[in-house]
């Protein structure tokens, strides 16, 4: 927890007065998120525009303004987690279930920061397995679509019954083949029928905030 801390405490670091900031979800911008509520306390003026409705709560929760798409032309800056990222600065995210919104808020965003603890660095992405968003109607038959361009999908449980995510949707966790170009796949897994979106951030993150192994703070750039 103390990576996390300090990375993702690290990040606030780039939040400047007057901007639009996305505000991501997981354990590790969790102390990105309270860091910018301790210094809106302080007197730092900005808004967030959050990407789930955990994240949406905690903000409210810290003081931290919100808006939404309609209110504003763009988001400055964006901060969020991963739960693997490469050499190439290219992610799997999904994890918290919330890659959807995520995904539209990177997008938007003229910078799309990262920060992620020295775990989550990996020469190649797979090992952990890529969220997929599809719609509930016909969900069997995009499992189908999956499996025949070469993912092995399974349905994401919360207990017994499908998870659902703030969207209304499921989530297929896949495992992916060993040879896999992430750019590819992620454009084959979008023109699947009943894919909502995956897990796949191919060229937008800008920086990754991670740290060495004797723990000092390491800042990747594309």
């Amino acid at each position: 927890m103390v990576d996390k801390k300090i990375v993702g405490e690290k990040a606030a670091e780039f939040v400047k007065d007057g901007m639009v900031v996305g505000l991501g979800t997981g354990s590790t911008v969790f102390y990105t998120i309270q860091k910018l509520g301790q210094l809106v306390k302080e007197g730092l003026s900005i808004k967030g525009i959050p990407t789930s409705v955990q994240t949406e709560e905690l903000a409210k929760e810290l003081g931290i303004p919100l808006t939404s798409f309609s209110e504003i032309e763009s988001i400055d800056i964006a901060i969020d987690g991963a739960d693997e990222v490469n050499s190439e600065l290219e992610l799997i995210k999904g994890g918290g279930g919330a890659l959807l919104r995520e995904k539209i808020i990177a997008r938007a965003a003229k910078i799309f920061i990262v920060v992620a603890d020295s775990s989550k660095r990996v020469e190649k992405l797979g090992a952990f397995r890529l969220p997929v968003e599809v719609f509930t109607f016909g969900y069997e038959m995009t499992e189908k679509h999956i499996r025949a361009i070469g993912l092995v999908p399974e349905i994401r449980l919360n207990g017994e019954t499908p998870f659902i995510t703030d969207n209304g949707n499921y989530i297929f966790d896949c495992q992916i083949p060993e040879h896999v170009q992430p750019e590819m796949l992620e454009r084959m897994l979008n023109m699947i029928p009943g894919v909502v979106e995956n897990g796949l951030f191919v060229g937008m993150t800008d920086l990754v905030i991670t740290l060495d192994q004797e723990k000092n703070v390491v800042m990747l750039r594309r």
